[in-house]
């Protein structure tokens, strides 16, 4: 996880005495006037100065599928947040054109981080593998305390105590044998047991960053997410076509796949002729 930062760690162009240079994003202030590229990653809120052509992606945080256009016209104060077009935020992207814009606001203080502490102040919630083991062990605990009662009991009424000093003998045998029924090695083993699941799940380039998201996940039978933005990039390619020439496989990745249509020629060559 600590390889993956570094490799995210974005930079960004701003005006800064008068010349451009390119900082880390994480060293922006409000009042900056950052230069907008088609690529750039936006990472703060920023009201736009001027524009050429400029399009925004913003899938990931209004889940609009298309590029926003912004413009430098001033919305009202009460506009959604899909509707404000003069602004940029933090997490989205330029798609096309260029422009300038300055910082208002950084960090949690941004519409992202906003969403963020939402996220933080929610009530947290145990995982099926929690709620299991919160359940095992009450009925540990009870069980082994009902059976330290019993024997230490039974020893009492069977046997000749007498004195301080053969009570506390009793009473320590009962409690040796309560630890004894604990199983102490259990949450050693079960982190043992979920972190071989996060590294075989790395194996097949799934990062996992909680322990206990492993089991979550296994026991997920539906899966309910907003598609674009989380599962996919917001750009569709055809890549089975089925017609009266029959099922064409389209290979490659993109919007031209010269491949698969001369595999789709090839098949109407194939095809016979019928009046």
């Amino acid at each position: 996880m600590a390889a993956l930062r570094r490799m995210t760690t974005t930079t960004v162009a701003v005006m800064r005495g008068g010349r451009q240079r390119r900082i880390p994003s994480k060293d922006l202030v409000a009042g900056d006037i950052v230069l907008l590229e088609e690529g750039d990653a936006i990472s703060a809120d920023a009201r736009l100065l001027d524009v050429t052509s400029l399009q925004v992606a913003e899938a990931s945080l209004t889940g609009e599928s298309h590029p926003v256009p912004k413009k430098v016209a001033p919305v009202g104060a009460d506009a959604v947040l899909g509707d404000r077009t003069d602004m940029v935020f933090a997490g989205t992207s330029v798609t096309f054109g260029r422009g300038r814009a300055v910082v208002v606001a950084t960090g949690m203080h941004t519409e992202m981080g906003h969403i963020a502490g939402m996220m933080q102040r929610a009530p947290a919630q145990t995982t099926p593998l929690q709620a299991e083991i919160d359940r095992v062990g009450r009925v540990l605990g009870v069980a082994v305390l009902v059976v330290a009662i019993i024997v230490i009991g039974t020893i009492l009424l069977t046997s000749d105590i007498s004195g301080t000093e053969a009570f506390v003998d009793v009473m320590l045998v009962g409690i040796s044998l309560a630890v004894a029924a604990v199983p102490e090695g259990l949450a050693t083993v079960l982190t043992v047991v979920l972190a071989m699941g996060v590294q075989r799940m790395a194996g097949r380039n799934a990062i996992v960053k909680k322990l206990a998201a492993v089991e979550t996940l296994g026991s997920a039978t539906v899966i309910c997410t907003d598609k674009t933005g989380t599962l996919t990039k917001n750009e569709m390619t055809v890549r089975t076509v089925v017609g009266a020439v029959g099922r064409v496989e389209f290979t490659g990745a993109g919007y031209v796949t010269r491949a698969s249509r001369s595999r789709l020629t090839a098949a109407r060559a194939t095809q016979p002729s019928s009046c």
